[in-house]
């Protein structure tokens, strides 16, 4: 997918997380982020917006300090929440393709990584503050799911700091049922895991359903659509493959 392309979904994701929130009201709780009511949430997503924004906009060479949280709440946290989305579509859409500035995964490029990254985390997070009120979750493009389960898998859970582990050699394999080739291995151990892209052989547990499905599944945000073999390797990915902010 083209950097553009993830700015484009930021921009509407953004837009789709604030308008949920408002609808829903900043005391509604969370289902999804068990024990957070929605201006966590807000506050959350805001400063990791300005965060991105500020590393980006300023090329930083290195990791920079958050922000912190605002002391914000009610339509002030909601303005303060939409200024910051905006301020870092802003400095995405106006940054240069060549731009050198820190990222924490590999990308073919610092802009790639970050238009990325934030049109996902943005995308997460709108799936949260939906799932806050009475509304139909809006639907996620089947390209764009298949690239957010690729950087869960292949990188977000290839680093050290992958808590998906087991004590034996075992094997789990996530398989796209809409999508042709959309397949990854995942070699699971004492280590960090290790994801090949493909149906590399057997396999202990299969997570199967449709791209779509599966993306919010595997960010544990909605139940899996179909486990086969060793259902104790799916809760463990429930249980140890949350990604948490420090």
């Amino acid at each position: 997918m083209e950097t553009a392309t993830f700015v484009e979904i930021l921009d509407r994701e953004g837009a789709l997380l604030a308008s949920a929130a408002e609808a829903a009201g900043v005391d509604a709780k969370v289902p999804t982020c068990p024990g957070w009511q929605v201006r966590d949430l807000l506050r959350h997503t805001g400063m990791v917006h300005r965060w991105a924004a500020e590393i980006v906009a300023e090329a930083h060479a290195g990791p920079v300090p958050d922000g912190g949280l605002p002391d914000l709440d009610g339509s002030a946290l909601l303005t303060w929440f939409r200024e910051g989305h905006g301020r870092l579509v802003g400095a995405l859409a106006g940054a240069s393709p060549d731009v050198r500035c820190w990222h924490f995964l590999p990308a073919p490029s610092p802009l790639a990584f970050w238009a990325r990254r934030q049109a996902h985390e943005t995308t997460v997070h709108r799936i949260d503050a939906e799932s806050a009120g009475d509304g139909v979750p809006t639907g996620i493009g089947v390209d764009f799911a298949v690239d957010g389960i690729d950087e869960l898998l292949c990188a977000f859970h290839a680093r050290p700091k992958s808590a998906v582990r087991t004590e034996e050699p075992r094997t789990l394999r996530v398989r796209a049922t809409d999508v042709p080739g959309a397949v990854w291995t995942v070699r699971l151990s004492a280590g960090p895991p290790v994801t090949e892209r493909g149906d590399a052989g057997d396999t202990d547990c299969e997570l199967t359903g449709p791209a779509a499905r599966l993306y919010p599944a595997l960010w544990n945000r909605l139940p899996f659509p179909e486990v086969t073999g060793d259902a104790s390797l799916a809760a463990l990915w429930r249980e140890k493959s949350g990604v948490t902010w420090n």
